[in-house]
């Protein structure tokens, strides 16, 4: 029996909600690539230092919570884009609820690449230059 995309996708988040790392790091291919902005290091690659960051993630989590919101995949079922309304609730308990896209590669019934986009706007000067526009905009009233 093949492994679908949309399996792997279930059961990634299944693990990550179980903080369940070795049922996780089955689901991931020897060189897979993640990317995530929430770690220290935003690209991460290779089983090794997937494991060690997933299980510093998981120890710092009270609980991780995916509710699939849309699911789109590719012709070839090799990628799928995945919304999410994610809820965490970090250690000290403090609740964090917000929309997530992940994008999921795969091959060979394994997890390739999978990378996390977060609703947050853009940082550095572009982000100033936005925010700026913004509060001009609201105290003009448009």
């Amino acid at each position: 029996m093949s492994v679908t995309l949309r399996n792997l996708v279930t059961d990634t988040f299944a693990s990550l909600e179980a903080k369940d790392l070795e049922a996780l790091m089955r689901l991931f291919a020897d060189d897979v690539v993640l990317i995530d902005p929430h770690f220290p290091v935003s690209r991460m690659q290779g089983k090794a230092v997937v494991r060690e960051s997933m299980r510093e993630a998981m120890g710092g989590m009270l609980s991780f919570g995916y509710t699939i919101v849309n699911y789109c995949e590719s012709e070839n079922g090799r990628c799928a884009a995945v919304e999410t309304a994610t809820h965490h609730v970090i250690r000290e308990g403090m609740q964090r609820d917000f929309p997530q896209v992940f994008i999921f590669e795969a091959a060979d019934g394994r997890v390739t690449r999978l990378q996390a986009y977060e609703p947050y706007g853009p940082h550095g000067i572009i982000g100033a230059f936005l925010s700026l526009a913004r509060l001009m905009r609201k105290l003009s009233g448009k």
